[in-house]
């Protein structure tokens, strides 16, 4: 929810998955779905962005930088104090967005501290999604933020 809040795009996820197991393949398919989503989205990704943002919440403070290169990578700098937020292993935030940015095929990157676990993880989805609306905003028609000629 926060990334699509944050990212200006609508989002609906109807999820079943093995639960009773625990919940590492939902979150991972989740993250697939919505990935694959926004880079069928994006198209020739022609007059986007590209790039870049910080979300300060609370005590918490998250910098995610994304380029929709069509190269998928992840790093997550920072460690979430609890093991859980709300009954989610915190490690599933960090396999979410591994899991995003493969399928979206971008790089992302997530700096992340604070002390509260629940502000650091709800920061990170909110830098990513402002960080994506960035990226994605079609700002200069006709244009495709190469040096290559390819995305």
């Amino acid at each position: 929810e926060q990334l699509a809040q944050h990212g200006g795009f609508a989002l609906a996820v109807a999820a079943q998955g093995d639960l009773h197991v625990d919940s590492h393949h939902t979150v991972e398919d989740t993250a697939l779905a919505m990935g694959q989503a926004v880079r069928q989205a994006l198209g020739d990704k022609i007059g986007i962005g590209r790039y870049g943002f910080t979300v300060t919440m609370d005590e918490a403070r998250a910098q995610a930088c994304l380029d929709v290169s069509g190269r998928a990578t992840f790093v997550l700098r920072g460690a979430f104090p609890r093991d859980t937020v709300g009954g989610l292993p915190t490690e599933l935030v960090s396999h979410f967005f591994r899991s995003f940015a493969d399928s979206l095929g971008a790089a992302v990157h997530i700096e992340v501290d604070g002390q509260d676990t629940h502000h650091m993880v709800e920061a990170t989805f909110k830098a990513l999604g402002r960080c994506l609306r960035q990226a994605v905003r079609r700002s200069a028609p006709g244009e495709l933020p190469s040096t290559k000629g390819t995305l």
